[in-house]
């Protein structure tokens, strides 16, 4: 298991089951709610324990202990989607509870990925991400990835899906 790292009067560590009701919540509330993503994907986004299975679910969680983001970080298998290799490391539902928005916990998030990552012996971090989430784009810019428009895709009709990556 790797350990928690914090940030600030931020915490990152794995989930744990009795999270994942909330990761659910804050997740369908985020993307469907905030109009990221269409209803008939909320199923999808509802299954944390779904995702648990194929991916490490990391957490943070404010200063009261309550959890505020979310994310999946893929280190093996397909569940990323785009990764290419065993080399690549894939991220999946970034997600922060909008009440917690503009505290740094995407950022939070995504550099333990990034951190978890290299520790793994990946090469790369790779996600998608629709083309809505301009805020989300802004902070992987932010992180040093960069866009693989050759690799963009459509998993459904009417949604197009950006890809970034970030060589470690």
């Amino acid at each position: 298991m790797v350990p928690s790292t914090s940030s600030a009067s931020l915490s990152v560590e794995p989930a744990r089951p009795e999270d994942f009701d909330r990761i659910a919540s804050v997740t369908v509330e985020t993307y469907v709610g905030g109009g990221l993503a269409s209803p008939g994907y909320a199923a999808e986004l509802a299954d944390v324990a779904g995702r648990a299975d194929r991916a490490e679910l990391l957490v943070v969680r404010d200063e009261d202990g309550r959890l505020v983001g979310s994310v999946a970080l893929v280190l093996q298998g397909d569940f990323g989607e785009v990764t290419e290799s065993e080399d690549d490391a894939g991220v999946r539902m970034l997600v922060v509870d909008p009440a917690a928005q503009g505290r740094g916990i995407g950022t939070t998030l995504m550099t333990a990925c990034i951190d978890r990552a290299r520790a793994a012996g990946k090469r790369r971090v790779v996600l998608s991400t629709g083309s809505r989430m301009t805020a989300a784009q802004r902070l992987y810019e932010r992180l040093g990835f960069v866009r693989l428009p050759e690799r963009d895709w459509t998993p459904v009709p009417g949604i197009d899906l950006k890809v970034y990556a970030l060589a470690l």
